[in-house]
């Protein structure tokens, strides 16, 4: 049988699913993980992305900073935390991530409040707003599309890189893809591939969905915008000439 065909046949096995630290288990610690690695990286990055845009002192540097962190492998920070006091717990790939999770936040919120327009800004101080109404009720709602972008990929990042924690004893849908690595069976290991591609792709499309809901103004779903755009190639119908004659007339005032 093929890889796929093992891969569909371990996940059809209801036993796999439902006993103590399979797929069901593993994946609500994974979630555990990564929902406490991005729920500090939202405590931590978006009150000092919305001072430093707001304010626009030291925003530059800061972004820069966090920008230079992604270059910091995460796998690195996963054993220098586990190694530490702090050890096999779940605290380890939980501050990992959450160092991992903090730069797409802290720069598309930063980068969503300096890009509001100057004057929406002056016009909401010159109406009387106090810093604190000007910050929640002008520039906020036109930084929130930048914002939810930063936070979708903060997200998806880290559902997916939750797996490492399972190399270092975390009980994550990694440890479907170790396991199968220990036996030497493809088919497990293209089966926690599966299961990591799958949640990930889930986390993609509700935040996607929550960021459509939460975005104020006109809303077009990205599909529909898609479908709507005229391909380059395709051609366009001109009208007749005689068609055009009328319609370059219609234009013009009669002499």
């Amino acid at each position: 049988m093929s890889v796929v065909g093992d891969a569909f046949l371990y996940l059809n096995d209801p036993v796999n699913w439902t006993r103590p630290r399979g797929i069901l288990d593993l994946a609500g610690q994974h979630l555990q993980i990564a929902g406490l690695s991005l729920g500090i990286a939202l405590v931590v990055a978006v009150p000092l992305a919305v001072v430093l845009g707001h304010t626009g002192r030291g925003g530059a540097l800061t972004v820069g900073l966090a920008n230079v962190s992604r270059a910091v492998p995460t796998l690195a920070i996963l054993t220098i935390f586990a190694v530490t006091p702090i050890g096999f717990t779940i605290w380890a790939p939980v501050i990992a991530l959450t160092v991992f999770a903090i730069p797409p936040i802290l720069a598309n919120t930063y980068v969503g409040f300096r890009e509001v327009d100057r004057d929406v800004v002056e016009s909401a101080r010159a109406m009387g707003m106090s810093e604190k109404q000007v910050v929640f009720r002008a520039e906020l709602p036109l930084a929130v599309p930048l914002m939810m972008t930063g936070i979708r990929t903060a997200a998806v990042q880290v559902v997916a890189t939750a797996t490492l924690a399972a190399l270092l004893g975390g009980g994550t849908l990694g440890s479907v893809i170790r396991t199968g690595f220990a036996r030497q069976d493809n088919g497990v290991v293209m089966a926690g591939a599966l299961l990591v591609a799958l949640l990930a792709l889930i986390t993609e499309v509700l935040l996607a969905l929550v960021s459509f809901a939460v975005t104020p103004g006109q809303k077009t779903l990205p599909f529909s915008r898609a479908r709507n755009r005229r391909p380059v190639d395709e051609p366009v119908d001109l009208p007749a000439a005689d068609d055009r004659d009328d319609l370059v007339g219609a234009g013009s005032s009669p002499r």
